[in-house]
């Protein structure tokens, strides 16, 4: 067990580099940033010192070097655009993603877990073929145009939800939340179901499709000669075991959810670090594009260490190897 989360956390650890090398080259090959802090007007004099301000003219793995270390402290310089830290600004905006996403990720499988072992054991029925019409159509239909139609149904048309912003938030120590009022709530639903549908109907498909594979195994038909009853076999065995390889992707989607909330929130202006970042794009603001790209991977990276541990205590044969039959 300890030698595999080492050897997973080693793993993470060169995940991290790489992207840090990636989000380290932004600054290298896109725009200058001497010229988008002075401007064109600014003196040669002026532009070497801020370049030595800045450590521009120190050798390549030194600035690296100096990356990372300024990185693994959260610290990614000042904002070309907004002239503010980048910490700050991914302070202000990540508890809105991350309420956005956390609440998108409970629809999802609220939902899609039920439905899919409702489709896989009434397999044929009316609505059992009625849900996966359905999800045909959440997998397939765009994001954006997912978002335009709620606001145009709930928003524009019934109007009983607003379509924008992030409504009334609370201040609890730095952290903003709009879980402790009535019109955070009423905000956050539109955009949460946007976010939620293609995640809902994808895991709703894989827990139909891997529920019905596990129901033909040897195993399934001895419990039944055992005289098991069907609740027994089918949430004490089946669901059991289905939930295996739908935990390796549901861990991924819950991490997609943040990391792709971008369309979203720039349908619904949900002030987010997608947002941020669609804006950091627009005005080629660097130092916001590289906090973005390292937060998202290391997102990916702890849930997906976590997801490896989670196969400890749902699968036993990895307990009873050691971890060595790890995914």
């Amino acid at each position: 067990m300890l030698a595999f989360i080492l050897r997973r956390l080693a793993q993470a650890v060169l995940v991290m580099l790489a992207v840090a090398f990636i989000a380290f080259m932004l600054f290298q090959y896109v725009g200058d940033p001497v010229t988008n802090l002075l401007g064109q007007d600014a003196t040669p004099q002026q532009r070497r010192q801020l370049r030595a301000d800045l450590g521009l003219d120190q050798p390549f793995p030194v600035q690296f070097a100096r990356f990372v270390g300024n990185a693994t402290q959260g610290e990614f310089g000042l904002s070309l655009r907004q002239g503010r830290r980048v910490s700050s600004l991914v302070a202000e905006r990540f508890p809105a993603t991350l309420e956005l996403a956390l609440v998108a990720a409970v629809m999802a499988l609220g939902v899609g877990i039920p439905m899919g072992v409702y489709a896989a054991l009434r397999r044929g029925r009316f609505w059992s073929q009625a849900a996966m019409t359905l999800s045909l159509l959440g997998v397939s239909l765009p994001t954006f145009l997912i978002g335009i139609l709620l606001i145009l149904v709930f928003a524009v048309t019934l109007k009983v939800l607003p379509s924008f912003g992030r409504g009334e938030v609370v201040m609890i120590g730095p952290w903003s939340t709009g879980f402790l009022t009535a019109d955070g709530w009423k905000h956050l639903i539109l955009p949460a179901i946007t976010l939620s549908i293609f995640q809902m109907t994808l895991i709703m498909r894989l827990v139909r499709s891997e529920m019905l594979e596990v129901l033909r195994t040897d195993y399934i038909k001895f419990a039944r000669a055992r005289g098991l009853t069907n609740r027994a076999v089918y949430f004490g065995h089946a669901l059991k075991n289905t939930m295996v390889p739908v935990i390796t992707i549901t861990g991924l989607q819950l991490g997609s959810l943040i990391a792709f909330a971008i369309i979203t929130e720039t349908v619904f202006q949900w002030p987010g670090m997608g947002l941020l970042f669609i804006q950091a794009v627009q005005f080629a603001d660097i130092p916001v594009m590289a906090a973005y790209l390292c937060l998202i991977a290391l997102i990916f990276v702890v849930i997906n260490l976590v997801v490896d541990l989670l196969y400890f205590a749902v699968d036993p044969r990895l307990r009873i190897s050691g971890g060595t039959g790890g995914h």
